[in-house]
């Protein structure tokens, strides 16, 4: 038996715009998902949109009783914005009862809320401003942060800013997965650098609102891996860590944007525009705790034909494909588990041992219902088997002093996945597409058993 330590958090991730549903309905306004959906539907896999996803809006209570029944002590999922202040001032009274009423549900089926702030959906009317790229969405997301932690504060004690900031800054302005789909390294930057700013400002309300609870940042988070001992793949697996995992661990837990970034980005005309205050803005608002999310090794080498000044990340590194992998075939993803165990000795030994848990681990799969057994289950042993090769490195790194207090597996049920919609399944809980209805898969029942062991 692996044991864990005490109160260790088992649970599961989700996010409103990929569950809630109810797009546009309830007071809410349109998200930047809402309106590409709306512009460009034939982008989105089998045209499936955000406006029903799994419909934890109108069925939430029944989820909450759910998550208990598969042992499930927390879970982490998101307000929208665009429903709880529509126009970014006035906060809509429809929000606030349902998300009171959400999270009480939740507490009252012994599954502690972790509550983040952004998982991608931007306001419309702020995207329409100039989105992250305006430094005036600086104040609008600290004013929103505020006000969350003001209206759910008694109810939720372990809060998040921001899920994966580095995916809507790369996504939305190198790789046209997330609108507005530009392709400018030097309005990336900016972008991630007042994402980076609106986190500190959002901690900075924090403390004043609700100096007792807890806050943090969730970051998807692998080391990179060099393709070989050659000071020139050295030099590329060093500059993947500090564009993809410094630019913003550094900053949420020691204060600092790394000087050897700021020199690079100095030396390719890449950097943002700052103003005074912005250094002791970091400093001065640090995490409490860290959320990282893990599905897959970062592998690099040098690259070719660089570009200079760089145009793209990679004038900097190059992928490389590991001819030795284990992949998902479904998301083309490497499986490679003994990452979590690199990931908590860095923590331990570079990042003072701040607290910090898996926020999401999961993996996706596609046309699950080949897998579903007589009486209707899917048995999902695939899932399971990378559940356990997982939590045995992350178990092991804990064994090594690494402070790591919970495992969240992405996700509760069968959600909707931006362009992707749901042509890969994650959840514990299959859902229907055509009735809603849930049915717990194989690996819910094994997740229960290891979380009431606290082990496996």
């Amino acid at each position: 038996m692996k044991k864990f330590p005490e109160h260790f958090l088992w649970g599961a991730a989700m996010s409103a715009p990929q569950t809630e549903g109810q797009s546009l309905r309830h007071g809410k306004s349109a998200s930047t998902w809402d309106y590409w959906f709306a512009e460009a539907p034939e982008k989105f896999n089998q045209q499936q949109g955000p406006a029903d996803t799994s419909k934890m809006y109108e069925l939430y209570a029944a989820d909450c009783q759910r998550m208990q029944a598969i042992g499930m002590n927390s879970v982490r999922t998101s307000i929208a914005w665009t429903r709880l202040l529509p126009d970014g001032k006035t906060v809509n009274p429809a929000a606030v009862t349902f998300y009171r009423s959400y999270f009480q549900a939740m507490l009252d089926h012994g599954v502690e809320p972790i509550i983040n702030l952004f998982h991608f959906d931007l306001p419309m009317w702020l995207m329409d401003k100039g989105g992250w790229e305006n430094r005036d969405s600086v104040a609008a997301f600290a004013y929103y942060a505020e006000t969350a932690f003001e209206l759910f504060g008694d109810l939720v004690k372990k809060w998040t800013t921001f899920n994966e900031p580095m995916v809507h800054v790369e996504c939305g302005y190198l790789y046209q997965y997330h609108y507005p789909a530009i392709v400018d390294f030097k309005r990336a930057v900016q972008v991630g650098y007042h994402t980076l700013l609106a986190h500190a400002r959002a901690v900075e309300a924090f403390r004043k609102v609700l100096p007792a609870g807890e806050i943090g940042i969730i970051l998807n988070i692998s080391p990179s891996y060099p393709r070989s001992n050659s000071a020139e793949d050295q030099l590329a697996a060093q500059r993947s860590d500090l564009l993809n995992t410094r630019s913003f661990l550094d900053p949420a837990v020691l204060g600092s944007i790394p000087e050897e970034l700021v020199t690079l980005l100095a030396e390719n005309a890449l950097l943002p525009v700052v103003k005074t205050g912005d250094t002791a803005l970091l400093k001065e608002n640090t995490v409490d705790f860290i959320g990282l999310n893990y599905y897959q090794p970062r592998r690099v080498q040098a690259p070719e034909n660089v570009a200079y000044p760089a145009k793209m990340p990679h004038d900097f590194y190059a992928a490389y494909d590991w001819p030795e992998k284990k992949i998902n075939p479904y998301r083309g993803w490497e499986i490679y588990p003994q990452a979590l165990y690199d990931v908590a000795i860095i923590m331990k030994e570079k990042y003072n041992n701040i607290p910090w848990y898996v926020s999401e681990n999961g993996m996706g799969v596609a046309d699950e219902e080949r897998f579903m057994n007589e009486s209707g289950m899917i048995e999902d042993d695939y899932r399971i088997a990378f559940m356990q090769e997982h939590l045995d490195y992350l178990h092991q790194g804990i064994s090594e002093g690494s402070n790591c207090f919970g495992y969240h597996a992405w996700t509760f049920v069968d959600c909707w996945s931006w362009l992707n919609g749901y042509r890969n399944r994650y959840g514990f809980y299959y859902m229907d597409l055509a009735t809603y209805e849930r049915s717990v898969k194989k690996s819910g029942l094994w997740f229960k058993a290891a979380a009431e062991k606290n082990g496996f």
